[in-house]
């Protein structure tokens, strides 16, 4: 099966396999909430990938600047909010591979922290030697990109155009090789039926993880916390779409329809505002195993899989995971939110 996977360009980026790692006093903690019993708990640490502190994107990097390489490419371009996980992620790659890399962040998320517009990603992109452009919310992204294209070409350079959370086709095979890597870690510690969770935003790693399941035949669902928008139907039709495309690329069938289980209950007011369930579940995890989460992804992901987990929707399994995709330096941006003034 992995076979199909390695018929890409690759840059091998990233620290594999991540741990596996089971949350013993969380499922304590959970099953005396609830009342009853609960799955063993999981947590799959993606944030361990590497590459200046990790996550998710790395993965999807690994064939994205693979793919850069491959066409002769010596300038990376990327989007995102200011605080972007995947920016930073992509700085680093670049950083690696020796390419020059361009950021162009929107400022689109209405927070007021005063750290937010200095501090977490933000400096960190910087640090990894990124250029990095900011443009207000309301700016024509065409445009911006359109320009920024030409300036490169008028200085001899040649780019490439990673998009937001490297959700595409070909970044979303790094997922799909993430689920064969998970299903054989869930299988080695014999877990028999098994649910994968995980924080959905741009939609690449959920449907990297469709195509992945396509691709081996079986292993743990894949269950979507929505951390994005709040179209959540319309959301749930786009990664299906992603999936479909990606599992074309792996020469697999693709996924049936309304198979994208996305639960849209945990976003709160929008895309990078803090909510009181994010506050508490990071504390808790934090205190709890040592594992600290990030206050627009895996901060808001955790508590859905908390909730879901109190409500007894996964009572029939035996095991339930939560995909830890990274961003914890998004911490140092939103400090107001745990340390009190």
């Amino acid at each position: 099966m992995p076979e199909a996977l390695d018929e890409f360009p690759r840059l091998k980026l990233a620290h594999l396999p991540t741990p596996l790692v089971e949350m013993h006093r969380l499922r304590e903690a959970l099953r005396t909430q609830s009342g009853r019993d609960v799955p063993r708990l999981f947590i799959k640490r993606d944030d361990c990938t590497g590459l200046a502190t990790g996550g998710n994107k790395t993965r999807k990097l690994e064939y994205l600047l693979g793919e850069a390489v491959a066409q002769g490419c010596d300038t990376v371009v990327t989007t995102g909010a200011l605080q972007s996980n995947h920016a930073r992620q992509t700085a680093a790659a670049a950083a690696a591979a020796g390419l020059a890399c361009i950021l162009v962040l929107f400022d689109t998320v209405p927070y007021a922290g005063h750290a937010y517009r200095k501090s977490g990603n933000l400096l960190l992109d910087r640090i990894l030697g990124a250029e990095v452009r900011v443009e207000p919310a309301g700016a024509d992204a065409g445009k911006v990109f359109a320009e920024l294209f030409k300036e490169i070409e008028a200085k001899g350079g040649k780019a490439f155009f990673v998009p937001v959370g490297g959700s595409n086709p070909t970044g979303s095979l790094g997922y799909a090789r993430a689920y064969l890597e998970l299903a054989d870690q869930a299988e080695a510690r014999g877990l028999g039926k098994a649910v994968l969770v995980h924080a959905s935003s741009s939609g690449g790693t959920q449907a990297g993880l469709i195509a992945g399941a396509q691709l081996r035949g079986g292993g743990p669902a894949i269950a979507g916390i929505n951390v994005y928008r709040k179209d959540n139907a319309a959301m749930a039709e786009g990664i299906h779409a992603l999936a479909c495309k990606t599992a074309a690329l792996l020469d697999v069938s693709a996924p049936p329809a309304g198979s994208v289980d996305l639960d849209g209950g945990y976003l709160g007011e929008g895309y990078g505002l803090p909510t009181p369930e994010m506050r508490t579940a990071v504390e808790r995890v934090a205190r709890m195993e040592g594992v600290l989460l990030d206050p627009v992804y895996t901060g808001k992901g955790m508590a859905g899989f908390i909730g879901q987990i109190v409500s007894g929707k996964y009572a029939e399994m035996e095991a339930a995971i939560f995909l830890h995709t990274g961003g914890m330096p998004g911490l140092f941006a939103y400090e107001e939110e745990f340390v009190p003034c």
